[in-house]
Parts: structure tokens; sequence; C-alpha cells
């Protein structure tokens, strides 16, 4: 204030001297400073200011036309304080133009502090400054103060301090701009380097230790050090006592050599922040909770320097007593018993304290039923508990678990947000929240769950909006999605040289629409939106090979029930352009040909028993394979007509939380595939009949199972591992018409179907990472990469596969989804049940990627090794890349 008043006077003598020096009459010197005389303002002007609105600052100084002020006095140096308070100047004088009676004229003179043009950074990369102008608030056009620059010197400190470098020094220079009239700032950085933990030291802990203590703190560690075996380290430094060596060092030194010096940073994240520090600093307290060490608290830490790279930590601790459940009370329960509860509860009297325990079983236990499930389960949506202790003797506590139960409440109004493809009534029929019927959490877990398993919507953006109306006993639900195309496209393409045009055109809508075909003007940009499934898929390598196929699925056949339609077609040819000694053939002679084509017709329905993940899908195919002088595909004979009509059973359960990255749950299913025993009734002679005949009608009986289970190793579920197991074998009617060649087992590889002449869709192609495809196939293994195969029978009756995978997700956004792996897996695939053995498998290991982009479906990317030999092989499989397309199921 005293400055303030000292500048109002000192600009008001400036401006009485200057007018004394120009010899001009004035009536400044009829003032009289020692008798203060009271003036109105009749005009007031503003001087010095371009960019500020004058009459904005005329507001800010409190002044106004027809004030009565005294001059000098308070008033002036007001004014004066209130603009300078704003900082949008960098000076303030307040000036009496001239006296006329009564009346005085003022003006303003202001000095406009410069503004901001432009700011850089010296010192620091392009990625820190990517990230540092996020945290800044620096505006172009902003008046640069001291505040500014102080501000914007603490706001980069704060941003490196929160990535490890606590001695980051700043320096911030302003730099005339003179082309564009204002600052420039130079803000100088050296973030020195990151200060690591050397030592996290405790006091205190009796009961726990230190081991246990830095276990719990999940950021703030010590950067690790080697620790050797003290056998290994006694002969290493006392050579003479145990080796004979001419010298010895001492234990005591040894130890601290290692403590003082063998360390290693490298694969270390030890970087002390504050922010993280501090929750660390709770966790240890949570513990000491769960432990039964209530009154545990931290008395003291101090963070200080150990040297210029590094610091240590030291805790004080005070543990107390450790106490015991004695009796668990219960009050206001209605519905259930003491002794329901307590046996949903599961603490019994002498188990340690554990107030954390008491809230999981409370509110939420991801491992089993707790006390909030089972009322709200039936419909108790405003019940509450509160669980209070009651008595404390000695080391036992006594804990009142006070419920209110309330009223049940009925689901009001269900509304749906956020689809804009997918039609209300997709989303509806998933739901088992119905208006009418009673609240049930558990109803909205599993339909947060079948609407991520859509595939439709983003998994993370499947949010349920409960609106409680207590005073109703009702609850609104508001169900928000986001929605996500999941529609794949697959095209490739190339020329081929002999064989012409090589390429593959597959297109699958996961959301198609029948009925809206003709609503051109809806298609978004195709018909979408009734959950239908459209494929069509056309692949072709010149003459030699084409394909066409199409499917359509109604998941849900009359709109009623969750019973599915699909129908496939599928018709295929491949010639053999060369002669299989890689010849061409005499063009006049017949081609080798061979077609397949096929129609199949499937029914599947939801079951709600044993409980509502089970599927029963039952189909029925029918295919005819046409051979003309065909020499290869293992199937044991050339020319005829091969027909089979199937019956499938498939019996399924699926409870994984979501589609392309399930991080909990299995998925198991135990498939049946028939055929009419044609040979009870047939008139041949299948002793003398040739395979031709003998295959004619296809028949066979074939088992599948497969099953995967996946565990979240981590509380956000992201490290997850996932557990398989696959089997299957096949079977005929009558040992006189053994088993034909069809639908057979090919083992190893990618799991793609591919080759030669693809196996001839016919048979089962199952990936084994680290062999190479098809290689684990009876009885010719690894010959017949080299070996004609002529009319050797191909493939294996009998399989098994077992596999772990333990996976990281870099990315599970809706725009893509991306993790890595590692895998181990092992199996093995027989041509008759005398040598099946599910012990003696081909095992392998490696490491892959998996790609998921909505449209071009997952692609996978994998490293395998196999650790084995394969029969007639002479060395180990050993290393192979392998690349997939599509979810490989086994």
């Amino acid at each position: 204030m005293a400055m303030l008043l000292c500048v109002a006077f000192d600009s008001w003598s400036q401006f009485r001297r200057g007018r004394e020096r120009d010899n001009q009459p004035t009536q400044e010197s009829t003032l009289n400073y020692a008798n203060p005389t009271e003036y109105t303002i009749a005009g007031i002007e503003v001087r010095g200011i371009e960019i500020l609105d004058k009459n904005a600052m005329i507001s800010i100084s409190g002044l106004k036309v027809g004030d009565k002020i005294k001059i000098p006095g308070d008033a002036i140096s007001g004014a004066i304080r209130k603009i300078w308070k704003y900082g949008l100047v960098g000076d303030v004088t307040i000036q009496v133009d001239r006296i006329e009676g009564s009346n005085v004229y003022l003006v303003i003179e202001l000095a406009e502090r410069s503004r901001l043009n432009a700011f850089y950074f010296v010192g620091i990369g392009k990625t820190q400054e990517s990230g540092l102008k996020d945290e800044l608030n620096l505006i172009r056009g902003k008046i640069v103060n001291d505040a500014m620059v102080r501000n914007t010197e603490l706001a980069v400190k704060k941003y490196f301090v929160k990535k490890g470098f606590l001695n980051t020094q700043v320096k911030i220079v302003q730099e005339l701009d003179t082309l564009n009239d204002g600052i420039k700032l130079r803000i100088e950085v050296d973030p020195k380097s990151k200060v690591k933990i050397n030592k996290i030291n405790f006091e205190g802990n009796e009961n726990i230790s230190d081991a246990a203590l830095k276990k719990r703190m999940k950021k703030t560690k010590e950067y690790p050090r080697f620790v050797l075996h003290r056998t290994i380290l006694k002969t290493l430094f006392q050579p003479k006592k145990y080796l004979g060596a001419p010298y010895e060092v001492s234990w005591g030194n040894v130890k601290e050599f290692i403590n003082d010096n063998v360390k290693l940073n490298i694969f270390a994240s030890s970087k002390f922040i504050r922010s993280e520090y501090d929750e660390d600093k709770q966790k240890l307290i949570n513990y000491y909770n769960s432990k039964g060490y209530r009154d545990a608290e931290i008395i003291q830490d101090t963070v200080y320097k150990f040297n210029d790279r590094s610091i240590n930590v030291d805790f004080k601790i005070h543990e107390g007593p450790k106490y015991y459940f004695r009796n668990i009370l219960w009050t206001g329960n209605y519905v259930y018993t003491n002794q329901q509860l307590s046996a949903v509860l599961g603490i019994s009297k002498g188990d340690v304290y554990n107030n954390e325990l008491i809230q999981r079983k409370v509110t939420f236990n991801p491992k089993g039923l707790d006390i909030n499930g089972l009322y709200m389960d039936d419909g108790y949506l405003f019940f509450r508990v509160n669980p209070v202790e009651v008595a404390v003797a000695g080391d036992s506590i006594d804990v009142e678990m006070r419920i209110f139960e309330g009223e049940q409440a009925t689901i009001d109004e269900v509304t749906i947000s956020g689809n804009n493809r997918t039609s209300d009534h997709v989303i509806r029929r998933e739901l088992m929240t119905i208006p009418g019927e009673k609240f049930r959490r558990s109803d909205i877990i599993r339909t947060q769950q079948s609407l991520s398993q859509l595939g439709y919507f983003a998994p993370e953006k499947v949010n349920p909006q409960l609106q409680p109306n207590q005073a109703e006993g009702t609850v609104d639900i508001d169900w928000q999605v986001e929605e996500q195309s999941n529609d794949q496209v697959e095209l490739s393409g190339g020329w081929g040289g002999y064989y012409g045009f090589v390429g593959t055109l597959g297109l699958t809508f996961n959301n198609f629409s029948l009925r809206n075909i003709p609503n051109i003007k809806n298609w978004k940009p195709l018909p979408v939106g009734d959950g239908q499934r459209l494929q069509l898929r056309v692949q072709a390598n010149g003459r030699q090979y084409q394909s066409y196929s199409f499917s359509f699925t109604e998941p849900w056949l009359g709109g009623r029930k969750p019973h599915s339609l699909t129908v496939s077609l599928n018709s295929s040819v491949q010639r053999s352009l060369y002669g299989f000694g890689y010849t061409i053939p005499d063009p006049t002679s017949d081609t080798p040909t061979l077609k397949v084509n096929s129609v199949t017709v499937g029914l599947g329905r939801r079951l709600e028993w044993p409980d509502n993940y089970f599927t029963l899908t039952n189909s029925i195919s029918a295919l005819k394979y046409t051979l003309n002088n065909w020499y290869s595909g293992g199937l044991g004979f050339r020319d005829g007509d091969a027909n089979s009509i199937t019956f499938n059973t498939t019996l399924s359960r699926r409870s994984v939380n979501e589609i392309m990255y399930p991080s909990q749950g299995s998925e198991v299913s135990l498939s049946l595939t028939l055929t009419p025993p044609h040979s009870l009734w047939r008139d041949i002679d299948y002793a003398t009949a040739t395979n031709a005949e003998k295959f004619s009608w296809i028949e066979f009986h074939k088992w599948m199972f497969d099953a995967k289970y996946y565990l979240p190793l981590d509380n956000k579920k992201k490290l997850v591992v996932e557990a398989k197991a696959h089997f299957g074998f096949i079977g005929s009617y009558t040992d006189k018409a053994g088993i034909g060649p069809f639908e057979r087992f090919f083992l190893g590889g990618d799991g793609l179907a591919g080759g030669f002449n693809s196996f001839l869709l016919g048979q089962e192609i199952i990936g084994l990472r680290g062999y190479e495809n098809n290689k684990v196939t009876p009885p010719l293994y690894d010959r017949y990469g080299t070996t004609g195969i002529g009319d050797n029978v191909q493939g294996g009756i009998v399989y098994d596969k077992l596999g772990l995978e333990l996976r990281y997700p870099v990315t599970t956004g809706s725009a893509a989804t991306i993790y890595g792996f590692v895998f181990t897996e092992a199996g093995n695939n027989w041509n008759n049940y005398e040598d099946f053995n599910p012990f003696k498998l081909y095992k392998s290991a490696g490491f892959g990627a998996r790609i998921f982009m909505p449209a071009f479906g997952l692609i996978g990317l994998n490293w395998g090794y196999g650790f084995d030999k394969l029969p007639y092989a002479t060395d180990r499989s050993g290393s192979h890349f392998h690349f997939t397309i599509g979810q490989q199921i086994r």
C-alpha cells in the first residue's frame, strides 16, 4: 500500500514539475497538498494502450464521471492499485489534465505489457516436447508477466518430476520478437538423470518382514541387485580355504562389496514419483490391516539424497497389537437368517481381523457370493449394510452388521442409447432385464456379458445406468453402448505365372439385415442392424483351383426365441495342371480333377439348463466328392464319386467376458458327427470291393472335444493365461467297412487349410506351432513332402493337443485389439487305436502377436520351435514362423 501511494504521489509530482518547467500557467497551483480539496470528476481519458479496451480499464480503476474525490487523496492511489492488481499493464500513472472550478479532468496513462507470440524448448527431445505442451497453459496473445513465467517453470518441473526426474532444472528467457511486436519464451530444460530408489529401510516392523512390505509397494521399488548364494561367494572370495589358493577374503568384506557395488539398473523401474509413493504408503497400511494390525500406522517417512542419481527412503512403523474376530452380530435382517448370512460372509470367531475382507465379502466378492449380491439378486436394490465395530476387548473385536433391507425393486423402464447401427430389437432380445420383473444383479452382469459377446459394441463401453426410485420401489435401466464395426474383408491377388490370376475375395457381414435390402437409403453402407451373419468367399488359383462359398445365419429365427438357422453352400474344383513328377501332362489326356459340392442346414438354440451359457446346435450336411484321374490327396482311390450325408450335434458352453481378448471364463464344446451306417444295407462285399466302391457312400462317427479356460493373473485382467485341451477320434460302425479317408485329422503348422490340394476340404486341419504344416500326420509323416502319396490313405483317426499361452495386451480399443504372447503346446496324431498314447506328444514353444482390426479380422504372427523329431525325420523340427488369419479354434 505504501509503495502504491508513493507511486501515485510521485506520478503527480512529476506531472506538476513538468508543467512548471514549461512555464505554462495551470490551475494546479491552486492545489493545496497540506489541505486536499474535493473535486467532481468531469472526464476520464485513457492513453498509451492499443489492445486493451479503454472503457474496461476505466471500469477496473473504480473511477466514474460524477464521483466526488479528494486530490490528493486515497481515491487516486486506490485506482492505481486496482489496475495493477489485474497484471495487464507494466506501468500506471493518473494525472490531472485540467481543473475547471470544482470539476477535474483526469488522464490515466498506461504502458501495456508485452504479449506472448511463441515459445520453444531447448534441451529435450521431440517426444518430451509433445507431452509437455499439453501440460502448459501457454496461449498466444496472453500477457507475459512474472506469474506466467513462474507458473510455466513450475509446470515444466512438475511434468518431469512425474517421470522420475527429481533434479530437473528449468530456466525461462524472455526474447523480444521484433517482427511481431511481442515476446518469445525460450524454455531451457535440463532434466538431469532419473532419480532412482537406492534403498528402502523399515524400522519397527517386528512381525512382518522387510521383503513382504517391499512387495506390497507396487510402484516404489529399489533397483535390483545381484543375489548370489553364500556358498558360491565363499568359494569365489575365499579360494585358499576352498580351492587351496594363496589368499583369502573375509565374508564380511565380500558382503559389503556386494551390497555397495554389485547392482543392476537396466531391468529396474524404480523411479520416485510422489503420487505413486503416497499410494504405496496407503498400501502398506492396508496390508497391515489385512493381517490383523488394525492400529498400524507410519509414524514417519523420510526421503533423502543418497547420491546425485538416487535416494533412500526410511519408514518408521508402529504395528500395534494383532486383533482377531470375536462375535459377528446381525441386526435388521428379516429375509435371511443369521446363519445364512454368516455362511455367506465366511468369517469365524478367532479369524484374524481384516476389515478389507469384510468389505469384500459384503460388497463384491470376485471369487464367490457376497452379502450384497445375495440381496440384490433377490430384488433388494435399496439394500444397505454397515459393518460397525461395537466392542474391542483385549485383542478381540465384535462387529455388528447393521442391515437395511428395504423393499424389493421392480424394473420399470429399460432404454437403449448409443446404437446408431444396430436395431433396438437385436439388443432387447439379449436383455435379461425385463420391465415388470424383479431386479437382479446377476441379470445385469449376464446381460452386460451377452452384449459384449455380440461383437457389435466396444466391450468396455457397455454400461448399464441404474436410476432407482426408492419411493416407488422401481428402477429404470438405460443400457449405454458404443457401436464398433466387426465386418471383415479378405482381399488378396497376384499373378501366378503358369497358373494365371491368384486371388481371394472374402466378405463377412456380422450385423447384416436381410429385410433392409430394399431400403437402400438406410444402408450404412450396407443393410445392417438385424444381427444376421452373411459370408461370401471366392478363391482362385488360375485354372488349378477355384472355390465358392456362401453362408447365412439368422440368430433369432422367428424373432421370439434364440433359435438360430444357418444355411451354407460350397463348391470347389481342383485340377492338377502339372504331373506329379512336376512335368506337364499330355494335353490330350484327362486333367486330374477333384470336385467337392456341399450344402448344410443347421438349427441351434440357447439352453436354460444347466445354465444359460449352454447352446445346442444340430445340422445336416450333404457332400459329394467327384474324382477324375486324381493321383494325389491320400484318398485311396483315383476315379469315382463319394457321397456323404452327416448329422452333427454340438453341445457347447461359452462364458468368456469378451470375444477378442477374453480375460476370464471358459469355452467348452463336445461335438458328435454321424453318417448313416450304409454298410448294414449295402449289397457289396467289402473284403473284395475296391476303395472306389467302398467309399462311394462314406460312413463314420466322429467325436470332438475342445476346451479353453482363461485365468487373469492381475487385478486389471490384462495378464492372462489361456489353458486349452483338444481331443478327437473317428470310428466305424463295423470292422468290415473300416474307416474311410475322409474327415481325418491333419496336424501341424498354422492350422490353415492349405497345401497342394487343401487336403481337400474333407479333413480336419489342426495347428501345432513349431512344426511344418500337416507334417504331424500318419502314416508317412515327413516323407510325404518328398515321396509321392499315391494310393496311401493319409490322416489320423485320433489326436490330442494341449497348450498354455500367456498373453498381455498392447491395446484393446474398438479400433484395434493387439496383444503379445508366449506359448507352449504339444500334440500328436495316430492312424490306429493300438498306437494311441496320450502322453507321447510332440512339444514346442515360442512367442508371437495377434492383431484384430474389424475390417480384416484376426491376424497372427507366430515363431515356434519344435523340440522333437518326427518319424522318418533326421533332425528335430526346429524353428518355424507361422502366419494365421481368422480365429483359430484348435
